[in-house]
């Protein structure tokens, strides 16, 4: 949900501005950092920030920039005239040289400030246009964003698979080793086995470290994660409550390994994921 835009509006008496930077969040969370929208305006300028950029943390930026015309004060010519009076005794004159005139010009109440209305009714419209192109930037960012993020996960997801995909390769010498592990314990004991019996508490055994549920499982979120990020318009929500199901599975297959290269395929599965989820906490 990073994005980032700027357009102009250029209005009567100088140039208006917008500038929008989205952030990640779980909802829209818009913050007009300006004192410019009138208040009128307020509402329906949220309502189509929301509905054309969905979520994200939305600060938004509103800078005017006025022409020399306006920002020109007026002179307050009966305030400079009564000073030039009061000066008189000193000066010997009503009318001072130039230094004396220029000091009093810098007098604050010499200078009348124009106040105006920069943003109105009359050039709302050139200011909504403004707002709709910088939102149309802003999407342009995200939807690059978005690409590069889509690469980065997808790939991941199917580095997931192949770690599993070793794992199944070492899955008959894990069974043969705990096998052996068992008939070894109970041969240092003096504990004879053999028989139906021993057999079928063998089975039973290895059943519980049976992984081959876990890895359907996965590979089924795995494809529903891929499918998802593809024809979903926004799947972020939804790839957060997928990567949760997906790390379920992989905790479940490391305590059930009983084996050291299973165990680093796990922890690299773990690292992978990890970094899934906080991609996807930027996918809208």
């Amino acid at each position: 949900m990073t994005g980032y835009g700027k357009a102009v509006a250029q209005l009567e008496g100088g140039n208006l501005t917008v500038e929008i930077r989205s952030l990640n969040a779980k909802s829209a969370e818009i913050s007009l950092k300006t004192s410019l929208v009138p208040k009128d305006k307020d509402i329906a300028v949220r309502r189509t920030i929301a509905d054309a950029l969905v979520r994200g943390t939305i600060d938004v930026f509103l800078t005017w920039e006025p022409t020399v015309a306006v920002t020109a004060g007026k002179i307050n010519t009966d305030v400079v005239k009564d000073y030039c009076r009061q000066l008189e005794p000193v000066t010997g004159t009503s009318a001072p040289d130039p230094a004396v005139l220029a000091s009093i010009l810098r007098f604050p109440d010499v200078l009348d400030s124009v106040k105006k209305d920069f943003i109105n009714e009359e050039n709302w419209p050139l200011v909504e246009a403004a707002f709709s192109e910088c939102l149309k930037k802003v999407d342009e960012y995200r939807v690059r964003e978005g690409e590069a993020l889509k690469k980065d996960v997808t790939s991941r997801v199917n580095l997931i698979l192949g770690l599993y995909d070793e794992i199944e390769s070492m899955e008959a010498e894990r069974i043969e080793a705990v096998r052996a592990k068992i008939l070894k314990a109970a041969e240092e004991l003096g504990v004879k086995m053999g028989g139906e019996r021993f057999e079928q508490e063998m089975i039973l055994y290895l059943e519980k470290l049976d992984i081959n549920e876990e890895k359907v499982r996965l590979r089924q979120h795995c494809k529903y994660f891929l499918d998802t990020i593809e024809n979903e318009p926004y799947p972020g929500k939804k790839l957060g409550f997928i990567i949760q199901e997906m790390g379920r599975e992989i905790n479940t297959t490391g305590s059930k390994a009983s084996h050291a290269g299973i165990q680093k395929c796990v922890v690299r599965m773990k690292d992978e994921l990890e970094k899934i989820r906080e991609q996807s906490m930027n996918i809208l």
